[in-house]
């Protein structure tokens, strides 16, 4: 009997990582403090944080317990009164707070804490770079975006064999649908099967590190953009002081004309001294006429306005914001940049994997108290706080040179304006939308042409659920409405997999190897499917979510005809 899998919070993310469990057979229930049309005897309604609820559910003899809800109270309540009901159920918990997430997940040990921005963040990113990505898997510490390849007659992969594909480093073959035949993947390779029109490949590539090249002409371009900012920002302060040095330049040049005895320095200190206040060598004024100490009393009032004026420039300046929004404006690229409008918890995300991979990133947001502020400051990526839907704030962030803009607000009318406004200042720009509604991002990116508008529930959906359905998941996809998961695998001594060859238990079991961490070192291409595992081998591989049931069956005979048995899932 399949484990039982209980999804609670049926919202927008909720009930679709309910649809997509019963969708690959998993024997999944559902808890809602709503009934939801059309739906019947597999949703308990009743309140999420009642015990009776989740009894109601199945909790007691449940073997996962997914928490979809977007309130992290309320997740972590249910999540308290689940184990006090049943202290071994896996739990995957959806949550905001990510430094929480990572406390539950050190604190308990069949916590797993996943998060709809992190997970659909890469996807984001890879569409900012030009890359048409349906998902991301994690490999050798970064993430690789997975493609879709459909075979047409103009196709450049058409008539070549997927033994040639297999052996480039550069990608990892994931899932393979012929057009006319049942064929795994591995069999394919192996017989060295021609790729033809109608045939559809997953592959997933190696994301490329952008190493910024030095430019002698960019740095004197970037220098001279810096002085022009700061007279920008410093214009009134550098008026003032200007009048204040013409103020003592008038003062210096009088005291001298009506006493040659006067010398230039001596009359200069009382200047400077009488201007500002200090006082000083007053024998320069003393024994002057009566028309000059009345100049006198007036450079005094004039000059302690003019020195007012100045240190509090000054002052706003070096201490104010100014000095801040100068520095941050001299951050600001000048081209080939990547401009992210809405700093939540997919914007941060986009901001640090950019930054990780060596671009450069400007950030636009309107909420002068945002939570992750303190963090672009750290990554040393400029800020403009302003509403990215006027022209003018795109035009401070050089919109008309960046590669692209990501409009990643939680309002979807905001995003959508942002992205015409950009289209409308930089026509060529790519363009990335975040829509919260499906059917509206496919109407969107037809109507107003925009490359790519995603939805990050339909993103990160399929990731809860292949958590759900059992292992340590490093990257999902759904290819033909079938979902196949990414994982990692510890063989064990007793582990059905261990002193078998990797092509014939890959060929029997329909999975795909992807590579072998053994003794230090990895196996991969030819060397992978010829090799023979031994306990203490992790094998990484994609298979089909509707074939983890045997994840729960360990003792089944791998070679049957019937299901193929389950493997130890490395921690």
């Amino acid at each position: 009997m399949k484990p039982r899998i209980i999804v609670c919070c049926l919202g927008e993310t909720g009930y679709k990582i309910f649809r997509l469990l019963r969708q690959q057979g998993a024997f999944v229930v559902g808890v809602n403090e709503t009934p939801i049309k059309g739906e019947g005897s597999d949703i308990i309604v009743g309140h999420l944080r009642s015990a009776s609820t989740l009894l109601a559910a199945g909790i007691q003899g449940a073997h996962t317990l997914v928490l979809a809800g977007s309130d992290d109270s309320t997740n972590l309540a249910i999540l308290m009164q689940a184990q006090i009901l049943n202290p071994n159920i896996r739990i995957i918990n959806r949550l905001f707070n990510t430094n929480l997430g990572d406390r539950l997940d050190q604190t308990l040990p069949n916590h797993t804490s996943m998060s709809v921005s992190a997970l659909a963040a890469p996807v984001f990113t890879f569409a900012a770079l030009g890359n048409r990505a349906i998902g991301q898997l994690e490999l050798y510490n970064s993430y690789w975006p997975i493609q879709e390849e459909w075979i047409h007659d103009q196709h450049p992969w058409k008539g070549q064999t997927l033994t040639e594909l297999w052996a480039d480093r550069s990608r990892m073959l994931i899932y393979y649908l012929p057009i006319n035949t049942k064929l795994d993947l591995v069999s394919a390779v192996i017989e060295g099967k021609q790729l033809q029109t109608g045939d559809r490949l997953i592959i997933a590539s190696k994301p490329d590190v952008h190493k910024p090249k030095f430019s002698l002409f960019q740095t004197l371009n970037k220098f001279k953009h810096s002085l022009e900012k700061f007279q920008q920002h410093s214009q009134s302060a550098i008026l003032v002081i200007l009048c204040l040095l013409i103020t003592i330049f008038i003062a210096t040049v009088t005291y001298v004309s009506i006493n040659l005895n006067n010398s230039i320095v001596d009359s200069l200190y009382f200047s400077v001294g009488m201007i500002t206040g200090a006082g000083g060598n007053e024998k320069v004024a003393e024994n002057a006429p009566e028309s000059i100490k009345i100049f006198t009393a007036i450079m005094m009032l004039v000059g302690a306005g003019v020195v007012g004026i100045c240190y509090a420039l000054l002052n706003d300046f070096v201490l104010g914001t100014r000095l801040s929004e100068y520095l941050n404006a001299t951050r600001i690229p000048e081209g080939n940049h990547y401009i992210i409008c809405g700093l939540g918890g997919i914007g941060l995300q986009i901001a640090q994997q950019l930054r990780a991979n060596g671009y450069e990133v400007v950030v636009i947001e309107r909420d002068t108290n945002c939570r992750f502020a303190g963090i672009i400051d750290a990554l040393k990526i400029p800020i403009i706080k302003g509403d990215a839907s006027l022209s003018t704030t795109l035009e401070s962030a050089n919109i008309k040179q960046a590669e692209a803009l990501l409009a990643v607000t939680s309002d979807d009318m905001a995003n959508l304006e942002i992205a015409l406004s950009a289209k409308g200042l930089a026509p060529k720009i790519r363009v990335v939308v975040r829509s919260q509604d499906p059917q509206f991002a496919l109407m969107e990116q037809q109507v107003f042409n925009f490359e790519t508008v995603l939805n990050p529930i339909e993103i990160a959906a399929p990731a809860f659920a292949a958590a759900a359905i059992g292992g340590r998941i490093l990257g999902n996809g759904i290819t033909a409405d079938s979902l196949w998961v990414a994982l990692s695998v510890l063989i064990t001594p007793n582990h059905p997999f261990c002193q078998k060859r990797v092509q014939d238990i890959a060929r029997s079991v329909d999975f795909v190897p992807l590579y072998i961490e053994t003794n230090n070192q990895t196996i991969h291409s030819w060397e992978l499917l010829s090799f023979v595992l031994n306990p203490g081998d992790i094998l990484y591989l994609t298979i089909p979510a509707h074939r983890l049931e045997q994840l729960w069956h360990p003792l089944t005979s791998l070679f049957s005809h019937q299901s193929p048995s389950g493997f130890a899932v490395a921690p």
